[in-house]
């Protein structure tokens, strides 16, 4: 890979905005609110990109794309009914950097490492530092593929995997190419959104040559987050033949009208992405701000549904410890 390619998105990722005394300053912020700033990094840490923070209306503390990634003091109030764990995840973790949840498909966690924290996020509190397996817990995941013949996906999650270099990505992916019942490989990722300097040439070259069915799933909330930039790698992914998706999560002053969300759903579609999953907010303790009433959801994707064609309208869902798969809501199942 040339190096000049090389080093654009990791010297981005290396170079990635942490203190929030430069964040607000950046965006010309109301100073009275940075110790309670700090304070919620302390508990969770800033992390952002600087071409994400460009996309940011200064002075605005209602922009969008800020509240995803301003730490704030209302992270620091415990909420009953919020956890650190909110899904479970440690009871579906039987080795290091492998989560069995569903029939069919793992996620494996490659790396600890994301490009940006949304303050939402329900693995805030993920021992990253135990589903690290580095290369050399690589064999362990292997055996469990090839033991489980009945997963038939892997999904590469964690961490961003696309914070991974290529070569390091390459390794795991050639080897995992050799397990026969591994017929889809899924990338769940936030880098071309929130740095689409990742998506290079050579990456997707590399991609294109996969001999599984490959998907990307990306997470937008909102389409500001949608530059040209942003377009020009999914549209680069699609001239490749990825498979692209969305997963958005309601949240609270941000997404959670009509308009806003029909206007993401056209934006996608209008650059190559489906939409796919629209979340309800997992309840981790320190997100609870965020959250809004299960009858709005409900309202709102009524409504959406009404203005947009069918493969438009994400599907309203909710994860379950313990359930077999998403739950797909809907009106009438919430009225039962």
């Amino acid at each position: 890979m040339p190096a000049k390619a090389k080093q654009r998105w990791q010297e981005a990722l290396s170079d990635l905005i942490t203190d929030p005394r430069e964040l607000f300053k950046l965006l010309d912020l109301d100073p009275a609110l940075l110790d309670a700033s700090f304070a919620a990094a302390r508990e969770f840490p800033l992390k952002v990109p600087r071409n994400f923070v460009a996309r940011i209306q200064k002075g605005n503390i209602h922009d969008p794309l800020l509240r995803q990634i301003l730490p704030l003091g209302a992270e620091l109030n415990k909420t009953l009914g919020y956890e650190a764990d909110p899904l479970h995840e440690a009871n579906v973790n039987p080795i290091p950097g492998l989560l069995h949840k569903y029939y069919g498909r793992v996620l494996v966690t490659l790396t600890s490492a994301c490009a940006v924290h949304c303050r939402y996020c329900f693995r805030r509190y993920f021992p990253y530092d135990e589903n690290n397996p580095g290369t050399s817990g690589w064999e362990k995941i292997f055996s469990y593929l090839k033991f489980n013949t009945s997963i038939n996906e892997v999904i590469l999650s964690g961490g961003d995997p696309l914070a991974v270099s290529d070569k390091l990505l390459a390794s795991f992916v050639t080897q995992l190419s050799l397990i026969s019942n591994i017929k889809r490989l899924r990338f769940h990722t936030r880098l071309p959104i929130v740095m689409p300097e990742r998506i290079t040439d050579e990456f997707v070259n590399w991609l294109s040559q996969i001999k599984m069915d490959v998907i990307i799933v990306v997470h937008a909330n909102h389409p500001n987050e949608i530059n040209n930039e942003v377009k020009k790698s999914f549209l680069k992914l699609r001239d490749a033949k990825i498979v692209l998706l969305n997963q958005s999560v309601l949240l609270k002053n941000l997404n959670d009208d009509v308009d806003t969300l029909k206007e993401l759903s056209e934006t996608l579609f209008s650059a190559g992405v489906l939409p796919y999953y629209l979340h309800i907010l997992d309840k981790v303790q320190g997100a609870a701000h965020f959250d809004i009433p299960l009858e709005k959801a409900f309202a709102l994707h009524a409504e959406l549904s009404k203005c947009l064609s069918g493969y438009l309208v994400p599907k309203l869902v909710c994860e379950e410890p313990g359930a077999p798969a998403k739950t797909l809501l809907s009106i009438g199942s919430y009225a039962d």
